[in-house]
C-alpha cells in the first residue's frame, strides 16, 4: 500500500511539473498585443498653398491636374506595421465676388476628381466632391491673407467631402494629382488643364500603427 501511495504521489508531482511547464512555454510563446491604431496630422509637401482658414484655422493646399506623381501633393507616411489609411479632406475651389451674387450672377457648381498614386505612378484610389455656389453662406470658410480690405482672399474652399484610401504596406509616400474638373461658373464652363488646380485638400491625417 505504502508502495502505491509513494507511486501514484509520484505521478501527481510529475504531472504538476509538466503542467507548470507547459504554461511557461505558453507564456513564451505568446505574441505581444499589436499596437494600437494611432491617427497623426501627415507630413505634406503642398506645390501651391491656398493659405489658412480664418474658423478652422487648418491649411488648405491646392491640387494640380497632372500625370506626373512629383508634381502633385505630396504625402509621406511614417513608420508603420501593415498598411495605413490616409484621411483627408477636398473642397471644390471657387473664386467668390460680393458683387456678382449682390447682381444674381453668383451661382457656380463644380464637380472634381482626384487620383492618390505612388510615386511610381500606380493609382491607389479616387476621390471626388461636388458642390454648388448661390451665396457666401454656402462657402465651406474664407481663407486670410488676401490684399483687399477684408483680408480676406478671393478663392476659398466650398463643399466638403471627407475621404479615406487605404495605402497598402511598403508604400511610404504618395502623391495627389487633379484628373477631372467640371466647372460652370459666371466665366463659363472650366476644364482640367495641365499644372492648373483642380480642387484644394486640406485636414490630411494617417491612421497606422506605429512601428
Amino acid at each position: 500500500m505504502q508502495t502505491l501511495a509513494r507511486f501514484a504521489g509520484a505521478v501527481a508531482a510529475l504531472l504538476m511539473f509538466v503542467g507548470a511547464d507547459t504554461d511557461a512555454q505558453r507564456r513564451q510563446t505568446r505574441k505581444p498585443p499589436a499596437p494600437k491604431l494611432k491617427v497623426a496630422p501627415a507630413k505634406v509637401t503642398c506645390p501651391e498653398s491656398l493659405g489658412t482658414g480664418i474658423k478652422t484655422a487648418s491649411q488648405y493646399c491646392f491640387v494640380l491636374a497632372g500625370r506626373d506623381p512629383a508634381q502633385g501633393v505630396l504625402v509621406s507616411l511614417p513608420p508603420r506595421i501593415g498598411p495605413a489609411t490616409l484621411l483627408f479632406d477636398l473642397h471644390n475651389r471657387h473664386t467668390y465676388s460680393a458683387e456678382e451674387v449682390k447682381a444674381g450672377r453668383g451661382y457656380a457648381r463644380y464637380l472634381a476628381v482626384i487620383g492618390v498614386l505612388t510615386l511610381k505612378g500606380d493609382l491607389l484610389g479616387r476621390a471626388a466632391v461636388q458642390s454648388e455656389f448661390r451665396q457666401a453662406a454656402d462657402l465651406h470658410e474664407r481663407i486670410g491673407g488676401g490684399a483687399g480690405p477684408s483680408g480676406l482672399k478671393a478663392v476659398a474652399p466650398i463643399g466638403r467631402e471627407q475621404l479615406a484610401i487605404r495605402i497598402p504596406a511598403g508604400v511610404n509616400d504618395v502623391s495627389l494629382l487633379g484628373e477631372v474638373l467640371d466647372a460652370t461658373t459666371t466665366v463659363g464652363r472650366e476644364v482640367a488643364t495641365p499644372g492648373r488646380p483642380v480642387a484644394i485638400v486640406s485636414n490630411v491625417r494617417i491612421e497606422y500603427r506605429p512601428k
